[in-house]
């Protein structure tokens, strides 16, 4: 397969996010094209169990809403 080179540096940071967007979207046309590695299932297994055994952890939305305010490259971005 041919390398493909984009002059990324010239791109906004909207473009890029346009960019990735399209990539996305067309590679989530068809979902059974990509399989989920093993430890995918694995991470959600113990999540499941974590919260059966009430011994997961939550956040409600405001505290990442916060963190994410409080990072200086999201509140440029986002």
């Amino acid at each position: 397969m041919e390398k493909i080179e984009l002059p990324l540096s010239q791109f906004t940071y909207a473009q890029k996010l346009e960019l990735l967007e399209t990539i996305y979207d067309d590679l989530s046309r068809d979902e059974t094209a990509f399989e989920s590695p093993a430890w995918h299932e694995n991470i959600l297994n113990e999540r499941r169990e974590a919260i059966s055994a009430g011994t997961a952890q939550h956040s409600d939305w405001s505290e990442p809403k916060e963190r994410i305010n409080r990072n200086p490259f999201m509140r440029k971005h986002f």
